[in-house]
């Protein structure tokens, strides 16, 4: 799959896990006393998100980002809604650098 693609889909899943673990898995311990929910749900939103660190890490390599852009997805990803808002740009950045791989 294609560096930026990849990052792309991992981010968004990655903020999907963010969500179930704040939304859902965090309520489930602390209102209905099932700590299980946020064991399972936090486990599967850190290996996401280290997913996501070497996806970025590779497109950082390979597409030549900038170390602002970088940052400016890294932190995108430390916010709830974060990588949504930030997928917008990401597109643009995707097509610009398959239209420069060309």
């Amino acid at each position: 799959m294609k560096p930026i693609a990849l990052l792309r889909r991992v981010g968004l899943i990655e903020a999907v896990s963010f969500l179930l673990l704040v939304g859902v898995a965090m309520p489930l311990k602390y209102l209905a006393g099932q700590p299980l929910a946020v064991k399972i749900a936090g486990w599967m939103h850190g290996l996401l998100f280290v997913i996501f660190g070497l996806a970025l890490l590779r497109v950082w390599i390979t597409a030549r980002w900038p170390f602002g852009r970088v940052v400016l997805v890294f932190i995108a990803a430390l916010l709830p809604f974060g990588p949504f808002v930030v997928d917008r740009r990401m597109r643009e950045w995707e097509a610009e650098f398959e239209g420069r791989k060309t």
